[in-house]
């Protein structure tokens, strides 16, 4: 996201990012991280960076930051929520990730190349 001042708005932040701004903080998905003073109608983007791990890149000739994507410390993912995937069981009939919600599972992806 490429801004021009330090202050995001909070609807364009949204608009833009995908992170909401609540009373819990930050918030895309099921993740909520904390701000201080939430719900504001302005973020500074040196402590949304900070919170979010994004990186926050000044370009001080034109007045410009590049700011994001998030890595929330270190990590690319922002869920651990698999996609709904259906692949064939043992039998050929379809088998929905879902159905097996609360139970443990293993996949394992193989390649020939």
């Amino acid at each position: 996201m490429i801004i021009d001042r330090q202050q995001v708005a909070a609807a364009e932040l949204e608009r833009r990012t995908g992170w909401a701004i609540k009373a819990q903080g930050a918030c895309k998905g099921e993740i909520c991280v904390p701000l201080p003073g939430s719900p504001v109608t302005t973020v500074d983007a040196g402590m949304l960076s900070e919170r979010l791990g994004m990186a926050l890149v000044p370009e001080p000739k034109h007045g410009l930051w590049a700011l994001g994507p998030e890595t929330l410390g270190g990590h690319a993912l922002t869920t651990a929520d698999a996609p709904e995937l259906v692949l064939p069981d043992l039998e050929g009939r379809p088998l929905a990730l879902s159905s097996l919600r609360g139970s443990k599972v293993m996949l394992l992806a193989w390649a020939s190349y």
